[in-house]
């Protein structure tokens, strides 16, 4: 998008909602010379040489090693690790709570000789699961503020240690105490890796395989899930079950993934657009052609979009902070405001339609359905590996029918399927003699789990990655790791005392709520697929928070102007990499 374009776009008219950043935007010409640009004075695409910090003392460098396709993938792998890791620290607690050790030193209930876990104290258990949720809403606005001052690499690389303190700190807790600040101190870590990750990712992603990039990282992330509850159930038997090895190995192991992720992160490109941000246009430019190739336009038509925007940005640095964001203080017709409340609520939303009830007390829902404690167990173990499974639907369709039908289709799906599991447990209360009304229970959630992970798991990470500006990228991303963190943390206290006080009845909630997502999205968040990052400032133009108000007005100021959109539809372009 140049500068021209974007200026035609924001002259002076009536009723047009730029007008007041156009002194800004005459300010963009010099930023759009030829030199800064990478090409010729001719025109023509030339190949930027290999930049002069690409290597270090002789470092291997993914970015020099490989280009486009592959090092796309590079990147697509070494993010899942660190969604891996926050995947694995979602479903550890869900055997970590039953097993007697743990529940020995907690204090909060007492074991049967046979090792049969009683809780006394609900509360207590679910306040130590829930605190790490703390930790990580310090955390995420910790890496909103390292991602701009730091970079994005060195930001996941601060993270990646701390959370590995607080891993070690876990893996050797004594009582309560020692756990819940373990767990705020790693809390912190996965914070900072959940707000910076899925923005790097996005800002290295193609636009038209945006999606299935994270798409994908997230299907590490139920893998770790799985690999959490699988490697827990392997461990139970050890020592008759009574073995602190149960629960302190599965805790420890956190700190596999992170030594990785801290060994190989520093080999990876620095987003080209924090480069541009911090006057490192040059190495910027080396690391898109690296991404997109040089036999087309793609990354120089990529490179000019940033800096057309580049001038605004320093213009308006100074001026932000969270408290500004939050309240849309001074942002004018950006209405940073307003997508910070998006991307917050449809964190919350994404909690609170079940899925933090299902991947930590699983267990509690299959037993509520008449299942033994060992079936309950194996039920939730594989139900997890249904979930992963699931995610490489969200793959494959989340660019094809856009981010609203995704959410649209997962909300009918799990609304329908939780409230069956709530009557199929009812009325297995009601006939416990009936063994089929729990088997009808327990399919439900396998199937409500399974449309959450082909819908409404990726997209609440993926959007925030997308409607922010790029000078408050990572701290906008900071706020959607706020959202999950309040759902999450909000949910899983009140998860066991909800099904101690209602049992079935709460999957009702979930399935009431699933249902109110649905006006919630049509008429809220507009669509993002397709549409280049730089762009979709112009689809939050409108002074009206509606849908079909964006649309219009985001219409009407590229009416005239296709080329606005060159990124997003013209070709030729490499089809989807990953």
């Amino acid at each position: 998008m140049s500068s021209k374009v974007i200026r035609s776009l924001a002259e002076p008219h009536a009723g047009s909602p730029l007008e007041d950043v156009v002194p800004l935007l005459q300010q963009q010409d010099a930023l759009n010379s030829p030199a800064a640009e990478g090409r010729s004075a001719t025109g023509s695409v030339q190949r930027i040489p290999r930049h002069e910090n690409s290597r270090i003392n002789g470092r291997f460098s993914f970015t020099d090693s490989y280009e486009k396709g592959s090092l796309l993938v590079a990147i697509n792998c070494v993010a899942g690790l660190a969604i891996f890791f926050f995947g694995y620290d979602q479903g550890l607690m869900s055997g970590v709570n039953n097993s007697p050790d743990y529940v020995n030193h907690m204090q909060y209930g007492y074991v049967d000789p046979d090792g049969t876990v009683h809780v006394t104290d609900s509360a207590k258990q679910g306040g130590i699961v829930a605190i790490y949720y703390f930790g990580t809403l310090l955390g995420c606005f910790l890496g909103g503020y390292l991602g701009d001052r730091l970079g994005r690499i060195n930001s996941i690389g601060v993270g990646a240690v701390w959370a590995m303190i607080g891993t070690l700190l876990q893996s050797s807790a004594q009582n309560a105490q020692w756990m819940s600040y373990s767990r705020i101190v790693s809390g912190v870590g996965t914070g900072i890796l959940n707000t910076v990750v899925p923005v790097w990712s996005a800002e290295t992603a193609e636009t038209k395989s945006r999606g299935q990039f994270i798409a994908l990282e997230f299907t590490l992330n139920i893998f770790g899930v799985a690999a959490a509850y699988w490697l827990e159930y392997s461990l139970s038997a050890i020592g008759g079950g009574f073995s602190p090895i149960r629960w302190r190995v599965p805790v420890a192991f956190q700190a596999v993934p992170l030594f990785a992720l801290c060994a190989i992160i520093w080999a990876f490109p620095e987003s080209p657009r924090w480069l541009v941000m911090n006057g490192r246009n040059e190495e910027a430019l080396y690391i898109l052609q690296r991404l997109r190739g040089t036999d087309t336009s793609e990354a120089e038509d990529e490179y000019k979009d940033i800096v057309s925007n580049v001038q605004l940005v320093h213009q308006n640095s100074d001026k932000i902070s969270y408290f500004r964001m939050f309240f849309g203080i001074g942002s004018g017709n950006l209405h940073i405001g307003r997508r910070v409340q998006l991307v917050v609520w449809l964190q919350i939303l994404q909690e609170w339609i079940g899925i933090a009830g299902v991947t930590v007390y699983a267990p509690t829902m299959f037993a509520d359905a008449g299942f033994s404690a060992g079936s309950a167990e194996l039920l939730s173990g594989l139900n997890n590996i249904c979930y992963m499974l699931s995610t490489l639907v969200n793959a494959f369709t989340v660019d094809r029918i856009g981010r609203r039908r995704t959410l649209f289709w997962g909300a009918i799906g799990q609304a329908i399927t939780m409230f069956l599991a709530g009557a199929f447990s009812k009325f297995h209360e009601e006939h416990p003699s009936e063994a089929g009304y729990g088997g009808l229970a327990a399919t439900s959630i396998f199937v409500y789990t399974s449309i959450f992970g082909a819908t409404w798991l990726v997209v609440p990470f993926l959007y925030p990655t997308e409607i922010f500006p790029l000078e408050v990228r990572t701290r906008g991303n900071a706020f959607a790791v706020f959202g999950w963190s309040i759902g999450n943390g909000w949910l899983t206290l009140l998860c066991p005392v909800m099904f101690d006080l209602y049992g079935y009845k709460t999957l009702y909630v979930f399935a009431a709520i699933n249902v109110l997502t649905i006006p919630i999205v049509w008429a809220l968040y507009p669509e993002t697929s397709q549409r280049t990052l730089e762009e979709i400032d112009l689809l939050f133009a409108s002074n009206s928070p509606w849908v079909w108000d964006a649309e219009k007005e985001f219409e009407r100021l590229k009416a005239g102007h296709p080329e606005v959109l060159h990124n997003a539809q013209d070709g030729p372009h490499d089809p989807p990499t990953v």
